[in-house]
């Protein structure tokens, strides 16, 4: 897959998520009206109308997928990029399905649950890379039909952000440390005077 290629994608995929996002905010505009959600879910705080997602959506999808694209062709040369994309994937979907299951405990009641999956995301962050483009974009994709756009970016941002941290700076200090364990451990067993 050339530059061309993907970027005929990414127009593509831009397209169908503006679309996406468009029917969905018709489709609630008439059935009740379009929902807005407070920050936090605490009603003090400003809320924000599902409406912003029709600018959000598109504009986050596009500049995201520019992002993988980026990075396919800085880490491989020309038509090589295409080894990359079952990665993407497979992050895009991890994401995608976690974000729904999130958004799934929310809608249905479960806000305990909702919090422990919150909170696996860091020790997740620690042995999978969550702070790259395909994994913020399957996540926000995953919660737009409940959260709307804008709350599950700004909170997705941060994730990143968190995940970034652990997982370029912290895990390689746990992995040295484990080695170094696992290293002694294997020499107490050769010589048990250690």
């Amino acid at each position: 897959m050339d530059k061309k290629q993907l970027f005929k994608a990414r127009l593509y995929l831009t397209g169908i998520a503006s679309i996406a996002v468009g029917a969905l905010l018709i489709w609630d505009h008439y059935h009740g009206g379009v929902p807005s959600h407070h920050i936090s879910a605490n009603k003090d705080l400003p809320a924000i109308s599902n409406w912003w997602g029709a600018l959000l959506l598109p504009l986050l999808t596009l500049f995201l997928l520019y992002r993988i694209q980026k990075r396919a062709f800085d880490k491989y040369e020309g038509a090589e990029a295409r080894r990359l994309l079952p990665g993407v994937l497979y992050g895009f979907a991890g994401a995608l399905l976690f974000g729904i299951l999130i958004a799934a405990c929310f809608t249905f009641g479960y806000p305990d649950i909702t919090d422990y999956l919150i909170l696996a995301l860091l020790p997740l962050a620690i042995f999978f890379p969550i702070y790259r483009a395909e994994c913020l974009l399957g996540f926000v994709v995953g919660m737009t039909y409940t959260f709307g756009a804008v709350l599950p970016t700004g909170f997705g941002a941060l994730v990143c952000l968190v995940g970034l941290v652990l997982y370029l700076y912290i895990r390689p200090g746990i992995v040295y440390a484990s080695s170094r364990f696992a290293l002694l451990l294997s020499l107490s067993k050769h010589n048990p005077r250690l």
